[in-house]
C-alpha cells in the first residue's frame, strides 16, 4: 500500500502502482488539508467574492460573473466543452499515471475539491477503472486541458473506461461495480483539468521504460564488443575518473564487470590499436544519455508532488492566488531531452550494428549470411535500424521552443509539453528495436566467433536471447524476430550477473 499525501510520490511508487497493480491510500492529514481548502471555496461562493474558475468564466471568460445559481453548472459544462482530445487513446498504464497524479496534487490541499472527489479517483485506480483518454489534443498551458476533461468526464459517469482489454462505457462499468456518478461543484471542474498531469504520467512512464532501455543499451553494446572482438583498455577506470562524470565511470564499470572473463576481449596492440568511436567511446555517449535521464527524473518527481491548477488557495482560503503553476515548460524541456538521450542510444547502436554486419569493417560473413550472396542475412536489418535512427532524428526536434497562441490570445505563450512527451515515447520505441536489432546481429556474431569464448555474462545473455530469437540458419522473415526481442527487451530486465 502506498500513502499519498501530495509531497512524497516518487518515480518507484509509481511503477509499483502502474506495473504491479500497488493500491493507493489517502494519508488523513492530507485529507484534513483537502476539507480546509473545500471549506475555503464554499464560504467564497456564499459571500459572493469574485474569484477566477469559482464564480467567473474561465480563459478569455474570466471577467464574466457567474451567478451563484449557475457556480456547479459552470464545472459541467467546463468539462463537456474541454472534452476535446483526438487520436489514438493513451495506454492504459499512462492514464492510470494520470489518475494517480492527479489525485496526488488535490491532496496538497491547495485545490479547493471535496473529499469525495479525491476519494474516487483513488476508487479509480483501486479498482481498475482507468479512464480511455485520446492522446493528443494538449497545448502543455493551461496545463493538459483536454486529456484531463477525458479524466474527468469519469468522475460524473460520463466518457469511457478500459475494462480489461475491452473499452466500455463509464456508466455501464459504474453500474456494475455500484459507483454512482458525482456531480461536479464550485472549483472542482478546474481543479480536475487544469494541471500538467497528462504530460508527467507519460513523461514518467517515459523515464521508466528509458532507464531500463540505457541499462539494456550497455549490456548489448557488451556483446558487440566481444562480438568484434574489441579492445578492452578504453574502458580502464583511470580514464574515465580523468573526465570526472559519474555517469561516464558507472558505463565503464559495467562494461568491463560485463566482459569480465571474456575470451573475446583484446588488448590493445593485439589486433589493433584502437577501436572506432562507436565501441570505444560507448561510455562517453551512453553516459550522457544517462546524464540527462537524472535531470529527467529529478524534474518529473518535482512535477509529480506540485499543484499546478489555477488558482491556489492558501492560508486556509484567505489567501487565493491565481498564477502560472499550469504551464508545463519544465516538463516539456525535460522530456525534450529525454529524446535526445534515448535517440543517442539507438544513435550509436546503429553504427555498432553496421560495423557487425559491413565485411569491409570486419572479419565476420558479410551481413551474417551463413551463405552470403545467396542470402542476404542481416543485410536489411541495418537498414531498418537505420530508418527508425533517421526517424529518431526528425521526432527529436523540440516541442518546448514552439508556441501556440490560444483562447483569444489571453493564453499566449505554451509548453507543447504534451507533444514532446508522446514524441519521446515514439523515440522510445524506435530506440528499443535498433538494440533488439543490434542483439539480435551481436548474437550472431557470437555464434562465428565461439560463444564459449564469451564472458559468463554474455553467455547467460546470449542463452536468454536465442530462446526468443534462434539463430539464422537460412533467411527467413526477420521482422518477427525484431519484434519479438524488443517485445522480451520491454518485459525483462537485464540482471544476469555481472
Amino acid at each position: 500500500m502506498i500513502y499519498l499525501n501530495g509531497s512524497k510520490l516518487s518515480i518507484n511508487d509509481m511503477e509499483a502502482i502502474c506495473y504491479r497493480d500497488e493500491k493507493v491510500e489517502i494519508d488523513k492529514e492530507s485529507m484534513g488539508e483537502v476539507e480546509k481548502s473545500r471549506y475555503a471555496v464554499e464560504r467564497i461562493v456564499k459571500e459572493g467574492s469574485t474569484v477566477y474558475g469559482i464564480n467567473t468564466g474561465f480563459g478569455k471568460f474570466s471577467d464574466v460573473r457567474i451567478k451563484e445559481k449557475d457556480v456547479d453548472e459552470l464545472q459541467l459544462h467546463l468539462i463537456r466543452s474541454h472534452a476535446c482530445g483526438v487520436g489514438a487513446p493513451f495506454s492504459k498504464i499512462v492514464s492510470k499515471a494520470m489518475v494517480v497524479l492527479r489525485l496526488n496534487a488535490l491532496l496538497k490541499g491547495f485545490s479547493g475539491v471535496r473529499p469525495c472527489i479525491v476519494e474516487r479517483l483513488r476508487d479509480l485506480a483501486n479498482e481498475d477503472i482507468i479512464p480511455v483518454i485520446p492522446s493528443q489534443g494538449s497545448l502543455g498551458a493551461s496545463g493538459d486541458l483536454a486529456p484531463l476533461a477525458h479524466l474527468a468526464l469519469v468522475i460524473i459517469g460520463e466518457g469511457e473506461v478500459y475494462d480489461g482489454s475491452k473499452i466500455k462505457e463509464t456508466k455501464e462499468v459504474y453500474k456494475e461495480k455500484g459507483y454512482e456518478p458525482l456531480t461536479l461543484t464550485a472549483k472542482e471542474g478546474l481543479a480536475l483539468i487544469n494541471g500538467t498531469q497528462a504530460m508527467t504520467a507519460m513523461g514518467v512512464v517515459n523515464y521508466i521504460k528509458a532507464e531500463k532501455l540505457a541499462n539494456q543499451a550497455d549490456w548489448i553494446a557488451s556483446m558487440t564488443l566481444e562480438g568484434l572482438e574489441g579492445i578492452i583498455d578504453a574502458f580502464h577506470p583511470a580514464i574515465h575518473q580523468a573526465r570526472g562524470y559519474p555517469e561516464q565511470v558507472e558505463v565503464a564499470y559495467r562494461i568491463r564487470e560485463i566482459t569480465k572473463g571474456s575470451n573475446l576481449i583484446t588488448k590493445q596492440g593485439e589486433k589493433r590499436v584502437q577501436d572506432a568511436y562507436s565501441l570505444r567511446c560507448i561510455p562517453q555517449v551512453h553516459g550522457a544519455s544517462r546524464q540527462a535521464l537524472a535531470y529527467v527524473k529529478e524534474k518529473l518527481e518535482i512535477e509529480m508532488n506540485a499543484a499546478t491548477d489555477n488558482p491556489l488557495l492558501f492560508d486556509d482560503g484567505e489567501t487565493i492566488v491565481s498564477g502560472g503553476n499550469f504551464h508545463g515548460q519544465p516538463i516539456a524541456i525535460a522530456m525534450d531531452l529525454l529524446k535526445i538521450a534515448a535517440a543517442e542510444l539507438a544513435n550509436i547502436a546503429e553504427r555498432r550494428i553496421e560495423r557487425l554486419v559491413n565485411p569491409q569493417l570486419n572479419d565476420l560473413p558479410a551481413f551474417l549470411s551463413p551463405n552470403p550472396g545467396l542470402q542476404s542475412g542481416a543485410m536489411i536489418m541495418q537498414y531498418t535500424a537505420a530508418s527508425l535512427v533517421s526517424e529518431n532524428k526528425t521526432l527529436a526536434h523540440p516541442a518546448s521552443v514552439d508556441s501556440i497562441p490560444s483562447s483569444a490570445n489571453q493564453e499566449d505563450h505554451v509548453s507543447m509539453g504534451m507533444i514532446g512527451a508522446r514524441h519521446a515515447h515514439q523515440i522510445i520505441e524506435n530506440a528499443q528495436k535498433v538494440l533488439s536489432i543490434e542483439l539480435f546481429c551481436g548474437m550472431q556474431a557470437l555464434e562465428y566467433r565461439d560463444k564459449k569464448m564469451a564472458s559468463p555474462s554474455i553467455q547467460r545473455l546470449y542463452k536468454e536471447g536465442r530462446s526468443v530469437a534462434p539463430s539464422i540458419q537460412a533467411d527467413r522473415v526477420f521482422s518477427k524476430d525484431i519484434e519479438n526481442l524488443a517485445d522480451w527487451m520491454n518485459k525483462t530486465t537485464f540482471d544476469f550477473g555481472c
